[in-house]
């Protein structure tokens, strides 16, 4: 399953040939990564001489059955489930009584002390 790719994906390069970025990753979709990883392009697990133990699909599968707090496509477009709030009431912090007589304000629109004006 290859990635949807919203443009075609054709550069030009230094010398002035078109690089077609699309046939070359559908071209070499069956190649080996280069690393230690034992997949190739597409992601499929290979075994022994390259040959395909468990495809893309597989794999995702397994990810995301092992993994249920992920979510799926099915649940974005669900309803969302109304839950019922239950509000407790919140004790509120003593406030503290300031003289707002301390503050001015300045011609610029800065609250400044009195005695700094």
């Amino acid at each position: 399953m290859a990635v949807k790719q919203t443009g075609k994906k054709v550069y030009k390069t230094m010398q002035g040939k078109t690089v077609d970025m699309d046939l070359l990753r559908k071209r070499n979709e069956l190649t080996p990564a280069v690393g230690n990883a034992k997949v190739n392009a597409r992601g499929d697990e290979l075994g022994a001489g390259g040959k395909i133990i468990k495809k893309r699909e597989d794999v995702l599968a397994d990810y995301y059955r092992d993994h249920p707090e992920t979510v799926s496509h099915k649940e974005q477009t669900a309803e969302p489930v109304e839950q019922s709030v239950v509000e407790e009431p919140v004790a509120e912090a003593p406030v503290e009584e300031t003289s707002n007589d301390d503050w001015v304000e300045d011609a610029d629109g800065n609250f400044v002390k009195k005695e700094q004006k």
